[in-house]
């Protein structure tokens, strides 16, 4: 078993099958993590999900879903081998994978591909009473720009930085997961925050039941010229009345999250990992069908769009099964 830097978050479904399996059993099996990101996000649902039902389809390994500190970690975990798999962000694979951005001069070169899942939507999120209405209100506002070193923080920056702003323009900037950012807003202790995920995300969910908010919008010359520097995003609308007070339409951008892994990890496995993510088993539940029973996102996960978004190789076990499935060559 691999060394574990993260807290590992297994299922009671998962200790339970050990305890009642007996020891032959345990001793067969092997862990296999899928990391996700914060508590509050989408990641670590839908990654405990996506883990149960691999786990009762590919019957070698106990996968566990736990959480951790989101993208540029969770390529961080793959690249010292400390986990095998985890959800990201594209555009921090691609920054992993070539050694840009965050990643310069350490390329995540083990780092491959077995699907890209569901369009995560940069979602700004400014108390009503900070008289944000546009990002070009944000500058001198106190900000949590998603937590250090996170994709959310990517996200950020490479926002602010169309509208040539820094940390420096704010009136003080922190750094917290999404669910610290949502009490801070609620403590009245920021003003404005950024988080890509999954809409409806569980920590604005919440935000909005107890804070009045306001989902701010990027301006449409803006996404314009955002897209256009950084060709991984593309315009998104999030509809009205996803969060409580939410009463229009909100346009801003989105890139896709993706299921990576450790090349180190056998072909076989990676195979059936794969296959048991879009094929239906014997209980009729393919690992997409259990995801889009429980969350919005989890609809969006489909096979036609698995290769969506993927800048970085495919591992050699996900990329069999894609020719078997008529989607590469």
């Amino acid at each position: 078993m691999r060394k574990r830097n993260v807290i590992l978050v297994a299922t009671v479904a998962l200790v339970l099958a050990m305890v009642f399996a007996g020891p032959a059993c345990a001793a067969e099996k092997k862990f296999f993590a899928i990391t996700t990101g914060g508590t509050g996000g989408t990641y670590y649902p839908l990654g405990g999900l996506l883990a149960q039902a691999l786990t009762e389809r590919v019957p070698e390994v106990l996968v566990t879903g736990q959480a951790g500190n989101a993208s540029v970690a969770n390529c961080n975990l793959i690249k010292d081998h400390q986990i095998e798999s985890a959800f990201v962000q594209n555009n921090v694979a691609f920054s992993a994978y070539e050694g840009k951005d965050q990643f310069a001069g350490k390329p995540v070169k083990n780092l491959r591909g077995i699907a890209s899942l569901y369009p995560e939507t940069i979602q700004i999120v400014a108390r009503t009473d900070s008289g944000i209405k546009s990002l070009k209100d944000i500058k001198g506002k106190k900000l949590i720009p998603g937590d250090r070193g996170s994709g959310t923080e990517v996200d950020t920056l490479n926002i602010l930085s169309v509208y040539n702003l820094t940390y420096k323009d704010f009136a003080g900037v922190d750094w917290l997961g999404f669910s610290g950012a949502a009490q801070r807003l609620q403590d009245k202790q920021a003003d404005v925050t950024f988080t890509t995920a999954g809409w409806p995300t569980a920590a604005i969910t919440e935000l909005s039941m107890s804070t009045d908010i306001v989902l701010v919008p990027i301006e449409e010359d803006m996404i314009v010229k955002i897209t256009k520097s950084f060709p991984f995003y593309s315009k998104v609308i999030i509809p009205k009345g996803t969060y409580k007070g939410m009463t229009t339409d909100v346009p801003t951008i989105t890139t896709m999250a993706q299921w990576v892994v450790d090349e180190q990890v056998p072909e076989d496995l990676v195979y059936k990992l794969t296959k048991a993510l879009w094929e239906k088993g014997k209980g009729g539940q393919s690992g997409a069908d259990v995801m889009a029973k429980v969350h919005a996102q989890g609809k969006n996960v489909q096979l036609k769009t698995a290769l969506s978004g993927m800048a970085i190789p495919l591992h050699a076990g996900a990329a069999k099964y894609y020719k078997e499935a008529g989607l590469i060559k």
